[in-house]
């Protein structure tokens, strides 16, 4: 398994504390080696700027006046090296050399004879003693008197001055490096800890319910981070799916309600014909088509009562099958068509202006039949129902005697009937159909009195669309 495969297959809080502890660790370790850095090149720098400040003329003059000794153990002025604090040496052209100042013997280099030879200036650089001490020379050309031979003075001091203090602060940096990347640690646990709680939360929460199926559940969501955000969203997700679930259960117990009515009355027609039959005792020939009309009506009240259960069950989202632009008009058109002929005794007037829409073809025209349907039941033999269509807004009036104030907000709600309807066939359900068609449809749905006050009701169905097709044309027309 490769590395950035284990480390994938940590838990999120152990990844979250160790990358923690890791960037920690690298800034640490960052801000320590430009600290050794930048230590390093200042004690360089005081240590040549030291050297070039030594000034060993005097003392070098005074040597050459009382004689110059080869040997550092046998200098003839000793108490010059207190002076001076650092080794001095005359280096002659031919490399020959005497110690001024120091204990140490540097032996002289090329760079020194050309120093004294006059063949270069100053030279500043690293040298070892004969006893392999690591020494730091400054070497630069001097003469006794005007017109006398040049000669060349190397001053030198021990590299320690700048490695012993390095080594120390470098053990000190790694110190400091190894408490931090140990702190880091500590906190980057205490920084999943903490953060992740909110998350330990919501997994508890979720965990909760899908082991016992409660949608109750809440989990705070104070603050506006984004665990704060998270968890608003859940608690709208299970509020969500608590809604669904308790109209899951309203839509079972009102579709049991209303199957109870037709299958019970189907039930005992049955049972009558079928006690007949077993009883060998003939029901009366009216009677028996009486019962076996009721017997048609109760299935066809059924059935359509499972297709209504069948529309509502589909997801608000639609069918899955992509919109389509229609003519509403034609479906109007097509509505109307078999309205007439439920309502044969009727008055149908339409004033249908052309309006094309994005939606169901087959959706709009049961919602506009639906809608018609509704008219027709209400309304009064030999009445009229008026039908136009002007801007999108699809309106239906009828003359029947009109649904009280106090039911109109009621009207689109699931297996709902007023007082006056509950004799009359029906389900209780198009309405509420109608509504979820035409909210689909981007538009709303509307039922009221009559605007010039007169009987009746206006069902008003507004759906957003344009006057005149697109380019290509509507894409579905009903069959006329």
């Amino acid at each position: 398994m490769s590395p950035t495969a284990r480390f994938r297959a940590l838990p999120l809080r152990s990844r979250l504390a160790l990358l923690v502890t890791v960037a920690v660790a690298l800034a640490v370790a960052a801000v320590a080696a430009v600290s050794w850095v930048m230590v390093r090149a200042q004690l360089n720098d005081q240590l040549n700027q030291s050297l070039k400040a030594t000034n060993p003329t005097a003392q070098v003059l005074r040597t050459l006046r009382e004689g110059c000794s080869t040997r550092p153990d046998q200098q003839a002025q000793p108490e010059i090296a207190g002076q001076l604090n650092a080794t001095v040496q005359i280096i002659a052209a031919d490399g020959s050399h005497c110690t001024v100042s120091g204990r140490t013997d540097l032996p002289a280099t090329g760079t020194d004879k050309e120093v004294a030879a006059g063949g270069r200036g100053k030279a500043l650089y690293d040298a070892s003693t004969t006893g392999g001490v690591e020494m730091r020379v400054y070497t630069f050309p001097a003469q006794a008197q005007p017109g006398s031979p040049v000669f060349a003075i190397s001053v030198a001091k021990p590299l320690a001055d700048v490695t012993k203090p390095l080594s120390t602060l470098a053990w000190v940096l790694l110190l400091v490096c190894g408490i931090g990347v140990v702190g880091a640690g500590a906190a980057g646990l205490w920084v999943a800890r903490t953060g992740l709680r909110p998350v330990d939360e919501l997994t508890g929460a979720v965990e909760h319910i899908a082991r016992t199926e409660d949608l109750t559940v809440r989990i705070p969501d104070e603050g506006d981070d984004e665990i704060a955000r998270l968890s608003r969203s859940f608690n709208s997700m299970t509020a969500a799916l608590a809604s669904s679930q308790e109209r899951q259960a309203q839509l079972i117990a009102d579709a049991g309600h209303e199957l109870r009515t037709p299958l019970t009355s189907l039930r005992t027609n049955v049972e009558l014909l079928a006690r007949s039959e077993e009883t060998g005792r003939a029901i009366p020939p009216e009677d028996r088509r009486e019962l076996l009309a009721s017997v048609k009506a109760q299935m066809t009240e059924l059935a359509s009562l499972i297709g209504d259960l069948q529309e509502l069950s589909r997801p608000d989202a639609g069918s899955g099958s992509p919109l389509q632009v229609v003519a509403l008009h034609e479906i109007a058109r097509a509505a109307l068509t078999r309205a007439r002929l439920r309502g044969p005794e009727l008055v149908f007037r339409s004033d249908l202006a052309p309006w094309y829409v994005r939606g169901e073809a087959a959706a709009l025209e049961r919602a506009v039949v639906n809608v018609l349907d509704n008219a027709v039941k209400f309304s009064p033999p030999g009445g009229a129902v008026e039908v136009s269509l002007r801007a999108g807004a699809l309106t239906v009036r009828d003359h029947g005697p009109g649904i009280p104030a106090d039911d109109l907000p009621h009207v689109f709600e699931r297996f709902w009937r007023s007082p006056s309807a509950r004799a009359l066939p029906g389900s209780g359900l198009g309405l509420s159909i109608v509504a979820r068609t035409v909210h689909r449809a981007g538009g709303s749905a509307e039922l009221r009195a009559a605007r010039d006050g007169g009987p009746g009701t206006e069902a008003v169905l507004r759906i957003p669309g344009a006057p005149t097709p697109p380019p290509s044309g509507p894409s579905v027309v009903p069959d006329q």
